[in-house]
């Protein structure tokens, strides 16, 4: 796959050159990324584990198991992440979605344009015919990025995700191949 460009990022999958990158992401936004995932172990912000995270994405992609991809600006500053990840076929031929975009970086339309991009690359690419998010029900910003991208909401899942040490519910958004409707 080649560059997935938007007006002012890009998406692409992370290499190996891009750990110092990944690593420098996790490390300033630890705390507010945290805030809507797990806490993580000091040894997550290493490089050595941030190369081994970039290696697991490579060979999720070939088992066609998830496509993890960074969010950089047109200037190759790597901002972001975007995933696709649980990656199930047979009768159901979806994915989950989800994303961290800097905290530096909030409220410029990124993470709206990012979401739109993969979700190309999942319908035409991957054929996929359905993309599912969760958000917990506090993170509007999360929200309005997934609507403004096209997803739908379709529900709340109660305490359906354990993030750090609490069962957190979470607003159920979803995005249908339009090519199959």
């Amino acid at each position: 796959m080649g560059k997935q460009t938007g007006t002012n990022i890009y998406i692409r999958p992370f290499t190996g050159d891009d750990s110092e990158a990944l690593l420098d992401l996790e490390q300033r936004n630890r705390h507010f990324f945290e805030k809507f995932s797990m806490a993580r172990s000091d040894e997550f912000y290493t490089l050595d584990y941030q190369q081994y995270r970039i290696n697991e994405f490579e060979q999720c992609q070939k088992n066609d198991a998830g496509y993890d991809f960074g969010i950089f600006l047109q200037d190759g500053k790597l901002i972001g992440t975007i995933s696709l990840f649980h990656v199930m076929r047979g009768s159901l031929q979806s994915a989950f979605i989800g994303y961290f975009l800097d905290k530096e970086q909030n409220g410029k339309g990124y993470t709206t344009e990012a979401v739109k991009l993969i979700s190309t690359y999942a319908f035409n690419k991957v054929n996929l015919h359905r993309i599912e998010a969760g958000v917990m029900p506090h993170n509007i910003g999360s929200i309005r990025v997934l609507e403004k991208a096209g997803f739908h909401k379709e529900g709340l899942a109660v305490k359906n995700v354990k993030i750090n040490g609490k069962w957190e519910d979470h607003q159920v958004l979803a995005l249908i191949n339009p090519n199959d409707e």
